[in-house]
């Protein structure tokens, strides 16, 4: 049997980035700018925090992780300004701009670390984040203090009524004075930020490198969290905990004794199988803002 609290601090662990990643995705969405981009967020910052790690670390031993981390989040946050541009002030199709930067960031992982570490990944290193006293990771609580943030921005200050305004009616936003363009540019940077420090918290805790497969589709899983929590930072967050519990879940029941007869890829399988259901069974579009991925045109009634 599985002994859920010794699985306590792995399941935590899962859970923190895709709750970080999810909660960008729904600041975006809530300013109205569909992002499906976030599994590439979250590799170019997963590839740029692991990159920077290995190279600094037998330079800046301790703040090669800091310092990898921060560099993640930038990478995600200007990679995000494509996606911006783009759907913003191109009005593209935001599905369309988005499947790009998911298809271009893995381009350009590869490409960057054939050329740094000779291979089609970064060079392995020991996970240089260590646990608390609670057997947790430092991203559990970077994940609690991004929700509480957002939670706080978005119900508890006029620039976070501002932002939604832009998601439910961009023209009646702009009659009242709110730069519509530049709050959705904002939004989606701010969603690039988390998606790039949502893919370094994955690669400095989950893994020893980085690789084509270390994101693995939980950008996508993220994308889910946020339609199944209804584009509410709560359930937001409980729909990740549902995912990351999942993809935990997965992972350990390889090892219990009477499912060994499953092949392992049936229990990778588990969390995607969840998330497809869980959008099929609870997912509305009633809940999501009423103008997301309507591209807003200056001066139009």
């Amino acid at each position: 049997m599985i002994d859920f609290a010794s699985l306590l601090p792995s399941i935590l662990m899962m859970v923190a980035p895709i709750l970080i990643a999810a909660l960008g995705g729904m600041i975006s969405e809530k300013a109205g700018v569909v992002n499906i981009a976030l599994e590439g967020l979250m590799g170019i910052g997963a590839f740029t925090a692991a990159t920077v790690h290995v190279l600094l670390e037998p330079v800046l031993p301790g703040w090669s992780l800091l310092i990898g981390v921060a560099s993640g989040m930038v990478a995600g946050g200007l990679f995000s300004l494509i996606h911006a541009y783009a759907s913003i002030s191109l009005n593209a199709d935001q599905v369309v701009s988005g499947t790009g930067i998911n298809l271009l960031a893995v381009g350009i992982a590869v490409f960057l670390c054939q050329i740094i570490f000779h291979q089609d990944r970064t060079s392995a290193f020991q996970i240089g984040m260590t646990t608390d006293a609670l057997g947790l990771y430092p991203t559990v609580w970077i994940a609690l203090v991004v929700l509480l943030g957002v939670w706080f921005f978005l119900y508890k200050r006029p620039a976070g009524l501002r932002l939604r305004s832009c998601g439910e009616n961009p023209q009646a936003a702009a009659a009242a004075g709110i730069d519509v363009r530049r709050l959705r540019y904002l939004a989606v940077m701010t969603s690039g930020l988390l998606g790039g420090l949502a893919g370094a918290s994955l690669v400095l805790t989950e893994t020893i490198q980085y690789s084509m497969s270390s994101i693995n589709g939980q950008g996508f899983i993220a994308l889910a969290a946020v339609s199944f929590g209804r584009w509410m930072p709560g359930g937001v967050a409980g729909a990740a905990t549902l995912f990351g519990t999942s993809v935990a879940l997965a992972i350990s029941m390889v090892n219990v004794q009477d499912l060994r007869f499953l092949p392992p890829q049936f229990f990778s399988l588990v969390p995607y199988v969840l998330t497809i259901l869980t959008l099929v069974l609870f997912s509305g579009k009633d809940f999501a803002p009423r103008a997301i991925g309507q591209p807003y045109e200056k001066g139009l009634r």
